[in-house]
């Protein structure tokens, strides 16, 4: 059997799975209106009915391997890279076995699952996307390609991006879809936060990083007033990286400088044989298989809750953090201006544009080759088009935050 058809039974079964549950929903509304307003703790629950499972749940384990193995390996590009999440969607067993098989950006340079997006880029070639503003909304929408004329209706959406404006500060919130911005939702994956003068930004991510001490306090369940309950920690309130523009009032000092302080990336990620952090799960706002319960005087009580986590352990980042430094252009004594060699990237002259290497001190034993690779690149290719290339050890979402701050007005350094 070809594994066209093979996905094409798959599909039939999904929707016939779905119009099965909807016609047990109509059967179940009256039953759902006199049924209690509370929420029952989970384990007074009885046991789940068994769910039936498919036929292709029952496949021999090689056979199945070998399945998934021959579809990752032959989709490597979006849109046709859909068929393998369809591999992970059918059942717990395929589900696993392709988290198994697919490999992470760094290894492959693909991104497959939303995890890839806060895992670290591959090493050897930049993936290249681009970021689409729209005015009218205030909206900045991420894409996986080369550029929007060619790749056209098949790119890849990523990430997405609302700009807030506020008294005091500018907020860019993150998020999975582009129509949903809420902080409670599960597609929130952080923020961006500018000061009074647009000259230092805050990027927030809804999980803490990998390895951090808070990642068990995160998860804990507590006991109040002899009831579960699951405490609720802000989404977005891990700081891992700093963005800071340097203050140009008079305008001597030509184009922007920018710094870019990784909390969470340590320097050694760049040396030779160096790591950085590469979760595994994306976290979403509330842990899984838990229930909100109300709570009298819940308030007060859930504040002492959370702030029973050690302020050290929210504001704890790496010691020797990551510190990238936009490249200097030089002055073009014809065209009259400053420039970049961005290999053809950049094609518009704009104030946004900077390319950011890795500022190492000499006792980092860094070699010189690695100082001048470029780790993240932005520049404009139209009037609201620009291109974001990004490697290790950045992930898709501090890239884009970092670009983030170059859309934010700064009156003071410019």
């Amino acid at each position: 059997m070809q594994f066209k058809n093979v996905f094409h039974e798959l599909l039939e079964m999904r929707d016939d799975k779905g119009k099965k549950s909807r016609r047990g929903g109509d059967e179940r509304k009256h039953t759902r209106r006199r049924a209690k307003s509370h929420i029952a703790p989970e384990h007074t629950l009885s046991s789940p009915a068994p769910v039936e499972q498919s036929k292709w749940a029952n496949l021999p384990p090689e056979l199945l391997l070998d399945i998934i193995q021959r579809v990752e390996a032959s989709e490597t590009s979006w849109p046709a890279r859909r068929d393998v999440i369809a591999c992970a969607s059918v059942c717990k067993s395929w589900r696993e076995i392709t988290k198994e098989i697919v490999k992470t950006p760094e290894q492959c340079g693909w991104l497959t699952f939303p995890v890839s997006l806060k895992q670290p880029g591959p090493r050897d070639h930049p993936i290249q996307c681009f970021i689409k503003r729209e005015r009218e909304t205030s909206t900045y929408l991420l894409y996986l390609g080369l550029s929007p004329a060619l790749c056209g209706d098949v790119s890849k959406l990523l990430l997405a991006a609302r700009k807030v404006r506020r008294a005091a500060s500018t907020h860019f919130v993150v998020s999975l879809a582009a129509d949903e911005f809420s902080r409670a939702s599960n597609s929130y994956v952080g923020k961006l936060r500018s000061n009074f003068l647009g000259s230092k930004f805050t990027v927030y991510d809804s999980q803490p990083p990998q390895g951090s001490a808070i990642q068990t306090n995160y998860w804990s369940h507590r006991k109040m007033n002899s009831k579960t309950v699951s405490p609720r920690i802000p989404a977005g309130s891990y700081s891992v990286a700093t963005v800071c523009y340097e203050l140009n009032i008079l305008r001597t000092r030509g184009p922007r400088r920018m710094q870019c302080i990784m909390q969470s990336i340590p320097v050694s990620a760049v040396q030779e044989g160096g790591v950085a952090p590469t979760p595994t799960e994306l976290a979403t706002c509330l842990p899984p298989k838990c229930c909100p319960m109300h709570v009298s005087k819940g308030s007060k009580q859930l504040a002492n809750l959370c702030s029973s986590v050690p302020t050290t352990d929210l504001e704890q980042g790496t010691k020797d953090p990551l510190i990238l430094k936009n490249k200097a252009p030089r002055w073009h004594e014809q065209l009259q201006c400053w420039c970049l060699n961005f290999k053809g990237r950049v094609t518009v002259a704009s104030v946004k544009n900077f390319q950011l290497v890795a500022g190492v001190e000499p006792c980092h034993n860094v070699p010189l080759a690695e100082q001048e690779r470029v780790i993240l690149q932005f520049g404009k290719i139209g009037k609201d088009i620009f291109t974001m290339d990004y490697r290790y050890p950045l992930s898709a979402f501090q890239a884009f935050a970092v670009c983030l701050s170059s859309f934010d007005t700064k009156p003071a350094c410019e």
